[in-house]
């Protein structure tokens, strides 16, 4: 049985294998804490997120065994991939991943970007979220902090914990505002894979400009900045909005008319400006999907049909809408945990682990 170590991280106790040494702090979120750290077995550098009380509210649960279930299916090369997973003594989980130098939003405030660059990460954003889209999954949180990079410019899209299925009812408030699709605002309810198109194309706008596009300062402020430059929503738009306080709302703003892209982007050439045009639409349905916008202009440097892969079968859902007490989400947690080490480490391993599991605490299956 491995030995745990404890360690405080800003006022956190991170209590890891002994497999990882050298923490450091480089993130904090709203569910968990990152640090760097370096594998031993490996002698790579790896990231090691800590998921604080798992199991402290079903709601709780149910996201971070929604985020297990993402990084165990989705294996690609611009998706952030699932190195090891354990549950503490204390019962909070630790997923460890490929450790990454920086990511897009400090890239973006420590200098401008170069062309090549920004058609590269544009590249590598889109044709990650083609593999994911195929997979039936929505992203719904894609901003600059999500897209990691390393010294090489490969990129990679983390952080599945809101990710959802395609077009179920969804709930509003779930993307960072300054890249959140017009339909969320006003529907709060139905949307698809388009949404991840529209942040994609904030960010590339961003990339161009060095600046975020749509800074709203709230959601009413947001939209209101989006109609000023794309103009007023198309009827066909306002006609799917639900609520009558948003209805209310849109057609008190003033007619505007869509500015052309290109007198706000007066430094970017013709194609980026045509592919921005693309992904900026009101309409989700009239949107560019991710495998039309790789075969763009704009992108034929790097465009390659054989090698911009989709995924083998779609997510399996069928978790989504239970509604369960922390204990049965803990027992599936345990279970998808020991399937994981059965794949990476083979049959002997797992099945050590699973009479771990049975002979004694759960705990000590993963230590």
């Amino acid at each position: 049985m491995a030995e745990f170590v404890r360690a405080q991280i800003f006022g956190t106790t991170f209590e890891i294998t002994s497999r990882y040494t050298e923490l450091q702090p480089v993130g904090m979120g709203a569910f968990g804490l990152v640090c760097s750290a370096k594998d031993q077995l490996t002698a790579q550098p790896v990231a090691v997120k800590k998921i604080m009380k798992p199991f402290s509210t079903p709601v709780l649960s149910k996201r971070t065994y929604r985020e297990l279930k993402l990084l165990k299916h989705l294996r690609h090369e611009n998706i952030i991939s699932l190195s090891d997973i354990f549950i503490s003594p204390l019962e909070d989980i630790y997923f460890v991943t490929e450790l990454l130098g920086t990511d897009l939003h400090r890239l973006l405030t420590s200098r401008p970007l170069e062309k090549q660059f920004i058609q590269y990460f544009l590249y590598q954003i889109l044709r990650g979220l083609k593999y994911v889209h195929s997979a039936g999954v929505v992203h719904r949180d894609l901003k600059p902090s999500n897209i990691l990079i390393n010294e090489n410019c490969d990129l990679k899209i983390c952080d599945f914990g809101l990710a959802r299925i395609q077009d179920p009812q969804m709930t509003g408030y779930v993307s960072t505002r300054y890249y959140r699709a017009p339909e969320i605002m006003l529907t709060w309810q139905k949307y698809d894979v388009e949404v991840d198109i529209w942040s994609a194309g904030c960010i590339f706008a961003e990339m161009l400009e060095g600046k975020p596009l749509f800074p709203g300062k709230d959601h009413v402020n947001q939209f209101s900045i989006i109609t000023e430059l794309l103009g007023t929503p198309p009827d066909d738009v306002i006609q799917t909005i639900c609520s009558e306080n948003t209805l209310r709302f849109v057609k008190s703003l003033p007619k505007r008319e869509r500015q052309p892209l290109a007198n706000k982007f007066k430094n970017a050439d013709a194609d980026a400006v045509d592919l921005l045009e693309r992904m900026l639409v009101f309409n989700p349905k009239q949107r560019i999907q991710a495998s039309d916008a790789l075969a763009h202009e704009y992108l034929a440097p790097y465009h390659d049909p054989t090698d911009e892969p989709v995924a083998q079968e779609k997510f399996d859902w069928s978790f989504n809408d239970a509604d369960l007490p922390v204990d049965t989400w803990k027992i599936m947690m345990y279970s998808e945990i020991l399937d994981f080490h059965n794949i990476e480490q083979g049959n002997e391993a797992g099945e050590a682990l699973t009479q771990g599991a049975v002979q004694g605490n759960p705990e000590q299956a993963f230590a």
